[in-house]
């Protein structure tokens, strides 16, 4: 019996994913240089896998202002975000798990201080019962202890909870820490092998969570 839903962060309920993969792309092309999808794709989901910066020294063969170039992207990305709402279906989803009297975390490899930023500028905060982050575990995804560390802080199971993701690394996360897992791919996510995963959807408005979780 499903008791409880964890969700991915970012590129699952806020496609910052594009924005961050976009945002990189101008910055390299500033510098007559390109970061191919098939590299950055690797790095989706996880942390400390690639820093672009330095991959963009070794590209064009010399030095940059790496802490310069972070927070132009970082910069770069929040505006591209300014006035981005949910996916589509999430606010359904989490409004469908409440009536439902479902538990809700977030498991992410990004920082509280960004997940509760935006969570609360998408007025969607409330309804998380738990929030795993990076700061909270030595290891984030592809490891499971996020999704360990969720479905304890919820009380539940692992198999008594279906994960959502966007991508590999978190859906290996997911499997790996026992649970259902649902991937959603996004733009930068589309084409990606998501291996043992339970089911794929284009869009969490594509069917109703009450639908979904009759399929578990």
């Amino acid at each position: 019996m499903i008791k409880a839903l964890v969700f991915d962060f970012d590129g699952l309920i806020l496609d910052s994913e594009t924005s961050v993969y976009n945002a990189i792309q101008e910055i390299f092309t500033e510098h007559s240089c390109s970061m191919p999808l098939e590299l950055w794709q690797e790095c989706i989901g996880t942390k400390d896998h690639l820093d672009p910066f330095e991959y963009l020294e070794e590209q064009i063969n010399k030095k940059v202002d790496i802490k310069g170039l972070r927070a132009q992207h970082h910069e770069r990305v929040l505006a591209m975000l300014e006035g981005e709402k949910a996916l589509p279906g999430v606010e359904d989803y989490l409004e469908a798990a409440k009536e439902l009297g479902l538990k809700i975390a977030l498991a992410t490899s990004s920082s509280r201080e960004w997940v509760t930023g935006h969570l609360e500028k998408l007025n969607l905060l409330s309804y998380f019962d738990c929030l795993k982050t990076a700061d909270e575990v030595e290891r984030v995804k592809p490891d499971p202890a996020l999704y360990l560390e969720a479905v304890k802080c919820l009380g539940v199971k692992p198999e008594e909870a279906i994960a959502f993701e966007d991508s590999a690394n978190g859906a290996k996360a997911a499997k790996a820490a026992g649970l259902y897992c649902v991937v959603i791919p996004n733009e930068v996510t589309r084409g990606l092998a998501f291996g043992d995963v339970d089911h794929q959807l284009e869009s969490l408005a594509e069917v109703q969570l009450i639908e979904l979780m009759s399929r578990f």
